[in-house]
C-alpha cells in the first residue's frame, strides 16, 4: 500500500518510504525523480487501481478467519503507519497480526501471483525493522498476501534480508542527498510504459 509523503519532516533528517525499495529495485531512476523532481510525479490508472485493490482487500480481511496464514488466533491491526529514526524509513503496514506481544507478523498485500521478488521480502523487513523499533515485539516472519490468488506466502525475515534492506536504503539516500541521477534499469522493457519515460532524454 502506498506510504506517506515523499520526505516527512522529522526531527533533524527526513524519512524515506518503505515502498520506495520496491521502486529503487524496479528502477533507481523513479526514487530519483520522485524526491528530487517532486513536482513532475503522474498519477496513472495503474497506482489508482492499486490502491482501490488494497481498499477493498482490508474490507475482506476484516471478515476472514486467519486460515490463510496458519494462524488460529491473534489480533489484528489494519493500515498502521511507523517511522524508524534509526533508518529513516516511514511505511503503512496492510495488516500486522500481534500475537500476545510474542510475536508481531507484517502482512503486505500484493497485486501478484508470485511472491518471489526479493524487493516484496525487502519490504517486509522494513516493515518488520519498524515494528520492532516502536512496539519493542519481535518479528522473525512476515507475510505476502497475493490477491488475485487468494492466499498468503510466509517469508522468513533473515538477518541476511535486513542487511539487504540496510544497504539499499543507505544507498538510496545517498543518491538523494547528493541529487546525482542515477543509471537507469538495465532492462529497457520496463521503460516503455514508465511514467517517467519522458524525463529520461538519454535513453531513446
Amino acid at each position: 500500500m502506498a506510504d506517506d509523503n515523499n520526505s516527512e519532516q522529522a526531527g533533524a533528517g527526513w524519512y524515506l518510504r518503505v515502498t520506495d525499495l520496491k521502486q529503487f529495485a524496479y528502477c533507481p531512476r523513479i526514487v530519483y525523480y520522485s524526491y528530487c523532481l517532486p513536482l513532475v510525479r503522474p498519477t496513472t490508472y495503474k497506482m489508482e487501481a492499486g490502491v482501490e485493490a488494497h481498499e477493498k482487500a482490508a474490507g475482506d480481511e476484516a471478515r476472514r478467519s486467519l486460515r490463510a496464514y496458519g494462524l488460529s488466533a491473534g489480533e489484528r491491526r489494519f493500515d498502521v503507519a511507523l517511522t524508524s529514526e534509526r533508518l529513516g524509513l516511514s511505511g503503512r503496514i496492510d495488516m500486522v497480526i500481534v500475537l500476545d506481544q510474542s510475536e508481531a507478523i507484517p502482512v503486505d498485500y500484493k497485486l501478484s501471483r508470485h511472491g518471489e521478488a526479493r524487493h516484496f521480502h525487502q519490504q517486509l523487513a522494513a516493515y518488520a525493522e519498524l515494528i520492532e523499533e516502536n512496539w519493542q515485539i519481535p518479528v522473525r516472519r512476515g507475510f505476502l498476501y497475493l490477491l488475485p490468488e487468494r492466499r498468503g506466502e510466509e517469508i522468513k525475515l533473515t538477518g541476511r534480508l535486513r542487511a539487504g534492506l540496510r544497504s539499499q536504503a543507505a544507498a538510496m539516500r545517498a543518491m538523494i542527498s547528493s541529487q546525482t541521477m542515477p543509471e537507469p534499469t538495465p532492462s529497457r522493457a520496463r521503460c516503455v510504459n514508465c511514467e517517467y519515460r519522458r524525463f529520461c532524454n538519454d535513453l531513446f
